[in-house]
């Protein structure tokens, strides 16, 4: 009897599961053949499923409204998309057509919402939050867009210095404000303190001294976010009633902050073992967060969210054929790949980030430990730990079969693209800085020019997909 890699995967995990499954002794992904895929377009290449965007999209918005119907909550539930986590064209039209919020991280982004409204696929009444660093081409395109008639722009302070060059732009227009906590981060991380927001000890003098009876702004958000996550953890949870502290102590001197805002977002199945009670984490949220503006008679916020990766990285996957087989040593077998997997799964390398890997093919052949290797000549680019013990499982084969065998990494839709640079985008559409190339004439004397401008938004926007 051999223990096939069907055997494997079935004794350890639930299988089939949400996603999963085969047909014809071939992989499946949301019953879709991947058979089909690789002989209608080759390998490698990475796919977008659509539908999946908009099963996530109701699936929280479902559990946020049934929390607040079940809680006798008083207040309101907005969920936003992060565009920095996929910022092509067929992927925010998508989401747009569940009436999501949007929220931006930089200057191109604002030129992306003109883009949208341009086009009719939002109106001026949508909610727009703007997160990140503040340049001054940024301020101004969004003073810019408040003035055009988007109403619901919040600006979200990020540094206390923010203000003073916002107010100095709008030139007396009033804009809606939120401020952002900086959070203290797990122990186990490089820093104490994110960089991002403004120090929780800071924010009600900040208040006091430059937002209270600013007839400039007003202040309508906070802005709490935890870069691991909603996580059920002590650290999670001791950020989060800190920052639900503050909220009310802002909200009893300011009526027009009325909403909570809760930045990270949920995890997606990142392993056939995935394990996480999103319903049991909704409901504990929106019931702190009235228990605790109860017991001081402050109002329900509104509860906004802001998810990227949870809203589009399940929806992504990438398929890769084995090349050749490689015995290295006495206990090393490798698979090696018809691409980079640093150049296509960019957060496998340099963060370690896990995907669910799966073969598509030859499911039941015996399986081994194996190491897999891309084509690029750098020594960084392999994959080789996976849930299931820390090793990658995988089918072995024969040199002599006549079908390769393919490989894929899924649940990819979130940052890869951005992170990578297809194409020459980059993660929250921040441009590529002027290329200057130096050299010296004849005489020695220096001689400079220009090889290439900074990136423009029109070049961006033809990557992404978008009309002019």
């Amino acid at each position: 009897m051999k223990n096939t890699y069907f055997d494997l995967v079935e004794q350890s995990y639930y299988f089939p599961q949400e996603g999963f499954d085969l047909r014809n002794d071939y992989l499946t992904f949301h019953g879709i053949s991947l058979k089909y895929l690789i002989e209608k377009y080759g390998t490698p290449f990475r796919f977008i499923y659509l539908p999946k965007i908009g099963e996530q999209i109701k699936k929280a918005r479902n559990l946020f409204n049934r929390a607040i119907r079940n809680n006798d909550y008083d207040g309101k539930y907005h969920f936003c998309y992060c565009t920095k986590c996929n910022h092509f064209h067929h992927v925010i039209s998508e989401a747009l057509k569940h009436k999501v919020n949007l929220e931006t991280s930089s200057s191109f982004d604002i030129d992306l919402i003109l883009n949208l409204y341009k086009n009719k696929q939002i109106d001026k009444n949508r909610i727009i939050v703007h997160n990140g660093y503040k340049t001054d081409e940024y301020i101004i395109k969004i003073v810019d867009l408040v003035k055009t008639g988007f109403k619901n722009s919040i600006v979200v302070l990020d540094s206390v210095n923010e203000l003073s060059r916002l107010v100095k732009f709008a030139k007396g227009d009033k804009i809606k404000i939120g401020l952002r906590m900086a959070i203290d981060e797990e122990p186990q991380s490089a820093y104490y303190t994110s960089r991002l927001g403004i120090r929780h000890t800071e924010m009600l003098e900040f208040f006091n001294k430059n937002i209270k009876g600013n007839k400039n702004v007003e202040l309508q958000m906070f802005h709490f976010f935890v870069d691991s996550g909603i996580k059920d953890t002590l650290y999670y949870w001791g950020e989060f009633q800190k920052a639900l502290k503050l909220y009310i102590e802002l909200q009893k001197q300011c009526n027009t902050l009325d909403s909570f805002n809760l930045g990270g977002g949920f995890p997606i199945r990142n392993q056939l073992g995935f394990e996480y009670s999103y319903e049991y984490m909704i409901n504990e949220i929106v019931k702190s967060i009235k228990d605790a503006t109860d017991a001081e008679n402050v109002p329900n916020p509104d509860i906004y969210t802001e998810f990227g990766r949870y809203t589009v990285g399940e929806s992504g996957a990438i398929i890769f054929k084995v090349l050749e087989q490689k015995q290295q040593n006495d206990t090393e077998s490798w698979y090696i790949i018809d691409n980079s997997l640093m150049n296509t799964i960019p957060d496998a390398w340099s963060i370690h980030e896990k995907f669910i890997l799966l073969p598509i093919n030859k499911w039941h052949n015996e399986y081994a430990r194996i190491n897999i290797g891309g084509i690029s000549c750098d020594h960084s680019d392999y994959y080789n730990s996976e849930d299931l013990n820390q090793q990658v499982m995988l089918p072995k084969y024969a040199e002599k079969d006549e079908e390769p065998l393919y490989l894929g990494f899924f649940h990819t839709g979130a940052y890869q693209d951005s992170i990578s640079g297809y194409g020459g985008i980059k993660h929250c559409l921040i441009p590529s800085p002027k290329h200057v190339i130096i050299d010296r004439d004849d005489k020695g004397n220096f001689v400079d020019y220009v090889y290439r401008q900074e990136q423009s938004v029109g070049e961006m926007f033809k990557i992404l997909g978008y009309n002019p």
